[in-house]
């Protein structure tokens, strides 16, 4: 449990609105000051540092775009900046933007790639020079998606930068050991989005041997755990009510569940 006399610091990425929102409220409920990083969403990462704050005494945002190298280098150094110090960051913001075989191209690779793979891996870097030079110990902790388990040929670039980035889970874990842990965390469909209707939410998020697939809640709770536990690294943890485990032709968002 964290240390009330010396909380630990965490940055969340994509913390303003959705999944990263719910992770950055848990963690502070657990005891950890939140650094809420967002792009664009200014007064909704307000809003979440506001609520953090409430729950942990101390939050701040923070804006970068993750597709831009020398916005990302810039970013942990400003954490400590404000915070003295940082312990982990969860890579939970996430370029997702419909391509396929017939129209992939380089822009849209590029795209996914420095925002979903680039951005983490340069975040975990500074992460490790920084503990170290403290002689404290870190954590990383990278949300990917359960469909690298269940692949289908929707959304290409998204799941090429995924199935990078849980590539560089088990690289990072090697090279950043002992001073930092690298934890995958790979949810199932967990919130809708525009292209759902809520009926077609519904019927999809039970399509699971389990009858349902995560929450926002399960997830969040999945990251905390992988952040508290010293024993875990290299590896990734799958939290979607076993979708991975069924077959799925196309993305959720273009199923219809009549038809499955």
């Amino acid at each position: 449990m964290p240390d009330a006399r010396h909380p630990p610091v965490v940055l969340v990425t994509g913390a303003a609105r959705r999944l990263g929102r719910e992770i950055a409220l848990a963690l502070a409920g657990a005891g950890w000051q939140v650094a809420v990083h967002y792009r664009s969403s200014g007064a909704e990462a307000l809003e979440t540092v506001s609520d953090c704050a409430r729950l942990s005494g101390d939050s701040a945002a923070f804006a970068c775009d993750l597709s831009d190298e020398a916005a990302v280098r810039a970013l942990l150094p400003a954490v400590i900046a404000k915070f003295g110090h940082v312990n982990a960051v969860v890579n939970s913001a996430s370029t997702f933007e419909h391509d396929s075989t017939a129209s992939f191209g380089f822009a849209a690779m590029e795209k996914h790639l420095r925002s979903n793979t680039g951005a983490p891996i340069l975040l975990a870097q500074a992460l490790h020079a920084h503990v170290k030079a403290r002689n404290a110990a870190g954590a990383v902790i990278n949300l990917l998606d359960q469909k690298l388990w269940n692949q289908n040929p929707d959304f290409l670039s998204y799941t090429l930068s995924k199935a990078a980035l849980e590539a560089a889970n088990t690289m990072l874990a090697m090279a950043l050991a002992p001073q930092v842990r690298v934890v995958g965390v790979a949810p199932g469909l967990t919130l809708t989005s525009h292209m759902l209707s809520d009926a077609q939410f519904a019927a999809l998020h039970k399509l699971s041997p389990l009858n349902r697939s995560s929450t926002p809640a399960d997830v969040a709770a999945t990251v905390k755990f992988a952040l508290e536990n010293q024993s875990i690294t290299g590896t990734t943890l799958l939290v979607d009510g076993g979708q991975h485990l069924m077959k799925f032709e196309r993305d959720f968002s273009l199923m219809n569940p009549g038809n499955t």
